[in-house]
This record gives structure tokens, sequence and C-alpha cells, in this order.
């Protein structure tokens, strides 16, 4: 017998960011706390990542960013940087099944690079690419910035950056209760409105996104002007 999905209730909402930015944090004190090895947390934040996109399919927001895991991430233990990047590999695949043009942005010259995704680091392109999804993956800001200066030709600064192909952010939203970025996308989240959600990332629920949407209403968003 098939198990049917809850049916998710989308709020009203009168605006709605164009752009958002995912921290998806808290993976290893999730598992701690819930008696497994901290590297157990990372597959527990798949599923979450495959129900946020449909949300944000059925909302209608053009764009979403996901933090994969940072080239500072690397320094973990083996069995962390192992799962972790599974845990990309697995997303990744499984959103691009769906009706996402995927971009992974990332040093993929990098040995720490998951290699099964070397073909996401051009923009796919689906059926309907109804939103953008890009993924983070071995992503460093000072790596995202130096690629601009390795890069000679006469553009903007700002469109030779690693990352020129992912649009300015609206909306930032961190589960896992800590209030800093983590050098997540500094040029393009300098206008970013940013949203905390205390439960970590596997305890994901429809209502944070709602709640972030929501808090996001009453923003004054002024682009410094």
């Amino acid at each position: 017998m098939t198990k049917k999905l809850p049916i998710i209730k989308i709020p009203s909402l009168k605006r709605l960011p164009k752009h958002i930015g995912i921290i998806p944090d808290g993976n290893r004190r999730w598992a701690e706390l819930n008696g497994l090895a901290k590297h157990d947390g990372y597959k527990h934040g798949i599923e979450p990542g495959i129900k946020l996109f449909d949300i944000c399919l059925k909302l209608g927001i053009r764009e979403i960013t996901i933090y994969g895991f940072t080239q500072d991430n690397t320094k973990r233990p083996a069995a962390q940087t192992l799962a972790f990047r599974q845990a990309c590999v697995d997303a990744v695949l499984g959103l691009a099944q769906k009706d996402a043009d995927i971009l992974v942005v990332g040093d993929f010259l990098s040995s720490s690079f998951p290699k099964k995704l070397i073909p996401f680091t051009k923009r796919g392109k689906s059926k309907k690419g109804s939103i953008k999804v890009n993924f983070l993956v071995n992503y460093g800001w000072n790596w995202d910035l130096n690629h601009a200066y390795t890069n000679k030709s006469n553009k903007k600064f700002i469109n030779k950056i690693a990352s020129c192909e992912i649009s300015r952010i609206d909306l930032i939203i961190r589960w896992g209760g800590r209030r800093r970025l983590s050098g997540f996308l500094p040029i393009q989240s300098i206008y970013a409105d940013f949203y905390v959600i205390d439960e970590m990332w596997p305890e994901f629920k429809p209502e944070h996104v709602f709640e972030a949407l929501k808090w996001y209403q009453d923003q004054d968003i002024t682009l410094g002007g």
C-alpha cells in the first residue's frame, strides 16, 4: 500500500523572495542527541532538502541555494567528510529527477569534490525549468573571489567570481541556531535578510519555511536606498 504524503497547506503571502539561501546546519549535533555517531547525521539531511524544494516549487520561488560543504569542512575526520560528500551527491542526484535547473559551485579540481557531481558544474536545464537550484560543494569564499583574479577577461569583477551565475539573495534561512553566515556567498548575501531557526536541519518542518517567509513580509527591503 502506497503511503500518502501529508498535504502541505501554503499560507497566503503578499511578497515572496526571488532567491532563498539555505544553511542546513546542526546535522552532527542532532546525531549526537539521538545517540548516533556524528557522521550519521548527514544522511538524515537529504529528505529535508527534497521537502524544501517541493515547498519552494509550490510557492513559486525562482531560485534557491543550498550550502553543501565548505573547503574548511574537509578538515573534519574522514568518516564525516565521506558522509557529507555522499549526502551532497545523493541530494543533487535526487533533485536532478525533479523540475530543477541544477548548478553545483565549488572547487571541482580538488580531490575533495565528488566526481559524480562534475556534470552539474554547468547549469542543467530541466524540461520546465521552474526553479534554479544551486549547491555549494567544496565551496570557499576565498576560492570564489580569487577566481576573479585568474579570469583575464574585461568583465566586471562581480561577473568574474566563480559563483557569478548565482543571483543576489533576498532571504537566508539558517537551521541549527547559529547566527553567522559561515562564508556563505559573501557577494550575493550582501543585502540578504537573515532568519535563524533553532531546530536542527534533520528536524525540518514546512512550518519553518513559512515562519521565515511570514517574518520576511515585514522587513524593510531598501537595498541600501
